[in-house]
């Protein structure tokens, strides 16, 4: 396991230093959202339903909606603003009789684990609560926001078992369960007596998630079937084009640019302007102008040298006429 934070649990002078570590893991088997034609992976983009525009992250702020329907919104200077805890101490509060803990109250399980010089100290605490058959209330900021907690035994650990607020438990609102029932003492009696031949110690081993056992089965079964394929590569690319498709044409049209200077270098203003493109910058169009003046036309070819060759050609013949 991996430690996920540490601190010390502080309880009058005593000072017990641990490390937390998540006490369970969800095991649900997890499913990806994929396109049953190619099994590409499906993705969703975070778009605003007024503009349609697609946000970043470093666009983004929180909203509160007001019930008469304000929003206010809050952005990471409002929030660094808030009375954040940071400290790395579990600070006990008071020691409370386990039964008054109401279990709709638990929320997440961690294990404390001493560090090696706080042995003694650990299991000092974890002895007294187990003798006085009490759970300490504490108070400890996990991830910045502070929360109540228990601090419990299990076995020769000590449990931070974080907790829920007592106004975010809902009251059943049933105008039924105010009706008054009849209950005959026959009922009750058999009842009770039903309870009573199914009772029995509770092991939480000896139940399963028949359901996630089954979704494997199924699983391992369409895979010995041969109803598997190798997952598709990563993301395909963007409307924006391959993009090493578009690198290589950057480096191409850079060799062909470097190709172009360095032949103007070497052969002057001849016939190595005329092949280029009507594209090209303006400084190279003025030079093109020169062999339109003698009459010359363009080949068409990349072989610049046999221009200047032909055209001296040319004006013999009219020479010898």
């Amino acid at each position: 396991m991996r430690a996920i934070w540490s601190g010390a649990v502080s309880f009058g002078l005593v000072s017990v230093p641990i490390k937390v570590y998540s006490a369970t893991s969800n095991h649900d088997v997890r499913f990806h959202q994929v396109h049953g034609e190619d099994g590409g992976r499906i993705r969703y983009k975070r778009t605003c339903e007024v503009c349609g525009e697609e946000v970043t992250y470093a666009d983004i702020v929180k909203g509160f909606e007001t019930p008469d329907g304000e929003l206010i919104t809050l952005d990471d200077s409002d929030l660094a603003s808030l009375p954040v805890k940071t400290g790395h101490e579990i600070d006990v509060i008071e020691f409370v009789p386990n039964d008054q803990i109401d279990p709709m109250l638990f929320d997440k399980s961690y294990y404390l684990e001493p560090e090696t010089k706080a042995a003694k100290p650990y299991a000092l605490l974890r002895e007294a609560l187990e003798e006085t058959d009490r759970t300490a209330v504490v108070k400890v900021a996990l991830r910045q926001r502070e929360t109540l907690a228990l601090l419990r035994v299990r076995g020769k650990a000590i449990v931070l078992q974080t907790l829920i607020w007592q106004d975010e438990i809902r009251e059943p609102e049933f105008d039924i369960l105010d009706n008054e029932v009849d209950l005959k003492p026959q009922e009750l009696k058999m009842a009770s007596s039903l309870v009573e031949s199914m009772g029995a110690d509770f092991d939480p081993s000896e139940f399963h998630d028949e359901y996630r056992d089954a979704m494997a089965d199924l699983i391992e079964a369409k895979r010995s079937d041969g109803d598997a394929r190798p997952a598709p590569a990563a993301e395909a690319a963007d409307d924006g084009g391959d993009s090493m498709s578009d690198l290589l044409s950057a480096l191409q049209a850079s060799v062909d640019a470097a190709r172009s200077t360095k032949s103007d270098a070497g052969s002057g203003s001849g016939s190595t302007e005329k092949k280029a493109p009507a594209r090209r910058s303006s400084s190279r169009s003025t030079k093109t102008e020169e062999p339109e003046k003698t009459g010359e036309k363009d080949t068409g070819t990349d072989d610049a040298k046999p221009s200047k060759p032909a055209t001296t050609r040319r004006r013999s013949t009219k020479k010898t006429a």
